[in-house]
């Protein structure tokens, strides 16, 4: 295998790997025929050559159900399988030769084109990085919208310059159709049975009134077991609504100007008690970026304390970190929680640290899916929906930010939020339309970004 075959082969997911093999076979044939017609001629041996790999890579092109394509450095479309007319309505033969955009138009769900440059081609070009899209929408040939599922990954040469693109495109119309379904059963079920559970957590604490009934200590301790019970029932109800509500965009959000330095720096101070229960320290660091240990004392360097704003919903962001700060309670038997808050023009960066358990590295790519939890000695004890935090993630990217994790085992973890800043001006300037009825957008998205 040369070099130019282990720079498509590196491009692309294991899974991908038989449609790598066909396109790795259609390259060789390519080069050794141009080679051929350099030296002006071509022997026998070859053609047959050339002929019994061609044959090979039509077969294995025409039996993939998923589209196959192949563009070129000017975004013009050179391969086209079978898979891929069935999905888009085009055939191969008028597909090849055409522009990437007269094919493929990328659609949101009400059918608009995206922004220009925001096509997942135009944007591997940009950032000559793999693009997957999971919640792509495609207007086919025949005007009909499908879900679709899509990963176009770049063709480097020697110099790390693009020559071309490989792209694999699904229809997973059933399948969003289906996790729709599931999300809205989820959504009604949850909010029809938070009513009697309600009711149910409000009878028991009535029971342990002493001022309206009187149980002996036995039955105390029955009902204490049964209210505890009944409020993290009570809890993985709301978890689950909430994260179907964030996964279908009906998450209910009031986004306004944040001062986060005064905004971090109160949630402390309200969130510090839940900590000292547990004999654990909580330090507000403010404004310095080295790295701070939170296992060693003091409460940072002293600075001259910048303002930095941002554009989110406060109680939101008060639900993200209550959650962070939570966890870190929770998952911490000795040390100390630090908040912190830097940044710089563009971002406004916080974090929540811990001296816990810490996470394994396995783990860690894994953090923020639905339902997933860490399964070890020192943390299946403890209780959770393993729903936080993909909500907190979720909150977090509405307003344009990105929430990541970093970790050692056994020294404690700390959890990252960046948020777009916004100046001092554009701060004023939302504040003095915030009492007008314009909906106002949030601003750059960082979710993306590395």
């Amino acid at each position: 295998m040369n070099q130019y075959d282990k720079i498509l082969l590196a491009s692309v997911s294991g899974s991908l790997i038989v449609v790598v093999i066909v396109l790795l076979l259609i390259i060789r044939m390519l080069k050794r025929s141009g080679a051929a017609k350099a030296r002006g001629a071509m022997n026998s041996k070859l053609v047959n050559t050339l002929r019994d790999e061609k044959l090979k890579s039509n077969i294995i092109l025409n039996a993939i159900e998923d589209g196959v394509i192949l563009v070129d450095d000017e975004q013009v479309i050179r391969l086209f399988n079978p898979g891929a007319s069935k999905i888009t309505g085009w055939s191969g033969d008028d597909a090849v030769g055409l522009a990437w955009q007269a094919v493929f138009k990328i659609v949101n769900a009400k059918g608009e084109a995206v922004a220009a440059g925001q096509d997942p081609v135009a944007r591997l070009f940009a950032t000559k990085e793999t693009i997957r899209d999971s919640a792509a929408n495609l207007l086919t040939k025949s005007g009909k919208i499908i879900a679709l599922s899509l990963v176009m990954s770049p063709i480097l040469d020697e110099r790390q310059r693009i020559t071309g693109a490989v792209g694999v495109l699904r229809d997973v119309s059933e399948e969003r159709k289906e996790e729709q379904q599931r999300a809205e059963f989820i959504s009604t079920a949850s909010h029809e049975m938070r009513t009697p559970v309600a009711a149910i957590e409000g009878y028991l604490a009535l029971a342990l009134n002493d001022k309206v009934s009187t149980v002996d200590t036995r039955a105390r301790g029955y009902l204490e077991k049964a209210h505890a019970s009944t409020q993290h029932l009570g809890k993985l109800f709301q978890d689950l609504l909430t994260s179907a509500k964030a996964e279908d965009g009906r998450l209910t959000s009031h986004p306004d100007v944040v001062e986060i330095g005064s905004f971090l720096e109160q949630l402390t101070n309200d969130l510090r008690f839940a900590a000292e229960k547990k004999g654990l320290a909580v330090e507000f660091v403010f404004g310095t970026s080295r790295t701070i240990d939170a296992s060693k004392g003091g409460a940072g360097d002293k600075v001259v304390k910048p303002l930095y704003y941002t554009f989110a919903d406060p109680d939101r962001m008060r639900e993200v970190i209550t959650n962070l700060f939570d966890n870190a309670v929770k998952y911490t038997d000795s040390g100390k929680i630090s908040l912190g808050l830097t940044g710089n023009d563009q971002v406004v960066q916080f974090f929540v640290r811990d001296t816990g358990f810490g996470i394994p590295p396995e783990d860690i790519p894994h953090m923020f899916q639905k339902f997933y939890r860490v399964d070890n000695s020192a943390t299946r004890t403890i209780g959770g929906t393993g729903l936080g935090l993909f909500i907190c993630r979720k909150i977090v990217e509405l307003y344009g930010g990105r929430i990541w994790v970093e970790s050692e085992l056994g020294k404690g973890s700390t959890f990252y939020i960046n948020l777009p800043r916004l100046s001092a001006s554009k701060a004023s300037e939302l504040k003095a339309k915030a009492g007008s009825e314009q909906v106002l957008q949030p601003i750059n998205s960082l979710a993306s970004a590395t």
